[in-house]
């Protein structure tokens, strides 16, 4: 479904749509609803397949209290496991990096194999009776698209090849299958909650007025929009009237150029993906992110993401790196800002939820997921139950 801006017509049999009440994105109690209901039973990028290329390689992720493994194992292919040593509950594996051959518990060293599989015990013989079989490590749902690594902690939800359906094809000529990590998975804290940052990915009204670069740059991207139930997707095209600030010049000059390995109009677009609950996805000419959204407690949230190209040593194309990740920086930093204010605004006695323009509705959608998931969040003030 292609949509465009100017394709809207006022007033035409449309309901007007409001936003969400602000105590949905401060109340202590919703965050162990969203956990079990919104996150839990959703798909999670945890790393590229190429950030674990050989065995023994290894990714953690944390999403609220849950941890999960994947880890390349000896016979090539990629596992999940939950974080936890099953004799009493410690974390294991930290971060990002390499365990050998077996992945070994630091508190009381119980070993298991790339496969899960218990095969050390300290004094085995003081317990009774211990079954290694039943004690392996737990599996996690997992599943490799466009090279990443997903998982799934719980629920049976659509594949994501499943809510990408048709518009797969348009990741196709990027080849982010065989791209190779440009740097390590970055977290960043933005004192705001994870919906409200969400929110703001969502919706591009905003980008004429809160991104001045990208204004300068490219046309906005919710001229061109495209969706599918879970998923959206915005197109913002290299203007032909080149910016006069001198990275950005420098880049849509330059970047047709240069990204050889693209047809001609990836090569002068920034595309971006947004899929249900919180993961975004952004195709560059040069590069490719992802980045999610995550809960970090109390008003605090974990951007958590990372780059990706093609293997490529050009000087050029590492100006243009350079160049888009400059622009991008500036962007986040604007996002990041813009939400802040919004969290102090939400804190007012006198806010009520504002109406939403049409170039919200990927918003709206988000926000029908929380109250068909969550149904308390449809009362305009926190319910009784919650104090």
């Amino acid at each position: 479904m292609n949509t465009l801006a100017a394709d809207i017509k006022p007033n035409a049999g449309r309901t007007q749509r409001y936003a969400m009440p602000a105590w949905i994105y401060s109340h202590p109690a919703m965050a162990a609803l969203e956990h079990e209901r919104i996150l839990r039973p959703s798909w999670q990028i945890v790393c590229h397949q190429n950030s674990i290329p050989k065995a023994g390689d290894f990714v953690t992720f944390e999403i609220g209290p849950d941890s999960v493994v994947v880890v390349r194992d000896k016979d090539g292919s990629i596992r999940a496991f939950h974080n936890v040593c099953r004799h009493r509950g410690a974390r294991m594996l930290d971060g990002a990096g390499k365990c050998g051959g077996a992945i070994t518990c630091p508190y009381h060293g119980w070993t298991y194999r790339l496969d899960g599989g218990l095969i050390g015990i300290p004094s085995k013989e003081t317990f009774a009776d211990l079954d290694r079989a039943a004690h392996g490590l737990l599996p996690v749902r997992i599943e490799t698209f466009l090279g990443f690594v997903f998982v799934c902690l719980a629920g049976n939800p659509p594949s994501p090849r499943d809510v990408f359906g048709e518009m797969v094809e348009e990741f196709t000529p990027y080849r982010i299958e065989d791209m190779v990590p440009l740097g390590p998975i970055t977290t960043e804290i933005w004192n705001v909650d994870w919906k409200l940052a969400m929110d703001n990915y969502l919706e591009s009204y905003h980008v004429p007025i809160g991104h001045p670069g990208l204004a300068r740059m490219f046309t906005p991207d919710y001229e061109d929009q495209r969706g599918v139930p879970g998923l959206a997707r915005g197109i913002s095209w290299v203007k032909d009237r080149p910016s006069a600030r001198w990275a950005e010049q420098i880049y849509t000059r330059h970047i047709a150029d240069i990204a050889t390995h693209l047809p001609a109009d990836n090569r002068r677009s920034w595309r971006f993906y947004s899929m249900l609950p919180n993961l975004g996805i952004d195709l560059f000419p040069e590069q490719i992110d992802f980045f999610q959204v995550l809960p970090g407690g109390p008003n605090r949230t974990v951007i958590r993401g990372a780059t990706f190209g093609l293997p490529d040593d050009r000087r050029e194309m590492r100006l243009m790196r350079y160049l888009g990740s400059r622009i991008n920086a500036q962007v986040n930093a604007e996002d990041r800002w813009l939400c802040e204010r919004v969290a102090q605004g939400l804190q007012s006695s006198t806010y009520v939820p504002g109406p939403l323009s049409d170039l919200e509705r990927w918003m709206a959608e988000f926000h029908d997921m929380l109250r068909e998931r969550i149904p308390e969040t449809r009362q305009s003030s926190a319910p009784a139950a919650f104090a």
